[in-house]
């Protein structure tokens, strides 16, 4: 074993927490993601920064909240400058490459304004996040604002399915009874096979891609984190054979909703239950269809993981390799009324987080469930440790997980932040709110979940006494309530007015403002004894400028 290990950071898109059989679905087996879970620790309250796709992977990727790196919604760019987890792993001479998605989009103002190629070195590493792109695919392809025609399409093509869009033509849609094509954006055509064999799928493709640049890596030499990013089980809902059809109506497990809810008198609530997305999956009827092919998805990912740590296993890469597997938000699927993601409940802002650490050093922690508050951005500093970074604290919000991993003392966190920008969505087209207001954040501590919604009350769940999170505590008129409305806000306050622009503030630049304040420059002293009383230093072995 080398002394750094490699890093492969897996990551599925749109999964929710609870459809693994290791955190506790009773119909959905996942037994290879459980096995990494045995030989690893599966942490049970981690919370992504945002519950939708493009911030929550800035967050990841940066280590730092959405009020800190400003991508606030998918295709915000993540502007020119902010340093990111590639980076950081770049100055000790690790790789950092991507295999799959990752909702980056490029600050092309930015870099036109510095004056930077787009298509030179560094030009592409500010465009991907600072990966290396060894193989990208955000989906939503060929004609989608966010991606043209892909890798994937080629690859499609060069087996036989050709046509102006097979991403969409092959891999998510499926053939009627009567031999038409029928479209998987469609939600009555979930349930269809998806008109690709499975191992021409996007999943077993991007998990080809994954052996590939591993087998590349290897004759590269150089330590490397590799962000294994799955687009899957990401809407369209559809799964290729024999995946499609090994769920149905009876392994759905009830929706958690409540009749309050559908009630309430919150008006962004209201909004958003109002949505099409939520119109359409509060019908049982809807959530009957999608629920098994979103479950056959999970299934196929599942299995395809098992292959691919096989791989590793055969190849000698499993003991020397860090794997962590999480995902970048949930997804409601009728629960609370609501689909897709976009708020905070649970299922949206909760995700599955293992981490399995090969090193001996993690041997006390093998099969730990751990119960700590972690966020998605705790994984950027763990990462840099395990690569040989030193610490940033003036970049880096997130706190390394490592303590955790090995069992040791040092990680702490009394409250984790979640923030959403729905300026562009049906929520603020029915309530006319002004993009500066259609915002949301949420803190919580483990017990209590607060929800700042700008010009609207808050929202309040305890899930110590409503661990489905059914009742809003936000109106309440009861004292202990209006207390922990009090104490969340300020909380809030706290955090929003810590320092998290100083990314400049290096500790050879703190030293240097020290040296300054400590005897190069003199404010308000009366005379020299007054200087050499306060500071036990001479005035006369001052250089010239501390007299200025």
């Amino acid at each position: 074993m080398t002394d750094r290990p490699n890093v492969l950071w897996i990551m599925a898109d749109q999964l929710r927490f609870d459809y693994l059989s290791c955190y506790g679905h009773p119909h959905l087996q996942t037994p290879h993601i459980d096995a990494l879970a045995a030989r690893g620790v599966r942490f049970t309250n981690a919370y992504v920064q945002s519950p939708v796709c493009g911030p929550s992977r800035m967050s990841a990727y940066t280590g730092r909240y959405v009020r800190s790196h400003g991508s606030t919604w998918n295709g915000m760019p993540l502007r020119v400058g902010e340093p990111t987890l590639g980076d950081h792993l770049r100055e000790v001479g690790a790789r950092a490459v991507l295999v799959g998605k990752t909702h980056m989009t490029a600050d092309a103002e930015g870099m036109a304004w510095l004056g930077i190629d787009p298509a030179s070195e560094i030009g592409v590493r500010v465009s991907e996040c600072g990966f290396e792109p060894f193989e990208r695919d955000d989906g939503l392809h060929p004609d989608s604002a966010r991606q043209n025609w892909s890798a994937y399409d080629d690859y499609l093509v060069s087996q036989g399915y050709a046509s102006d869009n097979p991403w969409e033509d092959f891999a998510n849609s499926g053939i009627g009874e009567d031999g038409d094509l029928l479209s998987a954006w469609l939600l009555k055509n979930s349930r269809l096979a998806a008109n690709v064999p499975e191992e021409h799928s996007e999943t077993a493709y991007m998990t080809d891609r994954a052996i590939a640049f591993m087998e590349e890596a290897k004759a590269d030499g150089r330590p490397w984190m590799c962000h294994l990013s799955y687009i899957k089980p990401h809407w369209p809902y559809i799964v290729p054979a024999p995946y499609h059809d090994m769920y149905d109506e009876s392994h759905i497990v009830p929706p958690i909703r409540s009749a309050t809810e559908h009630d309430t008198d919150h008006p962004l609530m209201q909004a958003y239950l109002k949505a099409r997305v939520c119109q359409s999956f509060a019908r049982d009827e809807v959530r009957e269809h999608v629920i098994p092919a979103y479950m056959g998805l999970i299934k196929q990912l599942d299995d395809n993981l098992g292959r691919l740590f096989a791989w590793m296993d055969e190849a000698g890469l499993s003991d020397n390799t860090i794997i962590a597997f999480t995902s970048d938000h949930g997804d409601y699927m009728g629960d609370h009324w609501m689909g897709d993601k976009d708020f905070y409940h649970e299922m949206a802002v909760k995700v599955p987080l293992i981490i399995a650490d090969p090193r001996p050093d993690a041997d006390a922690t093998r099969g730990l469930a751990s119960e700590a508050l972690v966020e998605m951005i705790d994984l950027a500093p763990t990462f840099m440790n395990a690569l040989g970074c030193a610490p940033k604290p003036h970049v880096i919000e997130g706190r390394d997980l490592t303590p955790i991993l090995q069992g040791t003392d040092g990680f702490s966190r009394s409250y984790a932040i979640s923030q959403h920008d729905y300026h562009w969505s049906d929520m603020a087209r029915l309530l006319d709110q002004p993009q500066e207001h259609a915002h949301t954040t949420m803190i919580f501590d483990g017990r209590w979940k607060y929800i700042r919604c700008e010009g609207f009350r808050p929202v309040l769940f305890d899930l110590h006494s409503d661990p489905h999170e059914l009742t809003d505590l936000g109106a309440s008129k009861k004292a202990k309530h209006a207390a922990v409305r009090t104490r969340m806000e300020a909380a809030l306050l706290d955090w929003a007015t810590r320092h998290h622009t100083r990314i400049t503030a290096t500790p050879a630049v703190l030293a240097r403002q020290k040296k300054a304040a400590e005897g190069g420059i003199l404010i308000g002293f009366w005379d020299e004894k007054e200087y050499e009383d306060t500071t036990g230093i001479a005035f006369d072995d001052l250089t010239p400028v501390g007299r200025v």
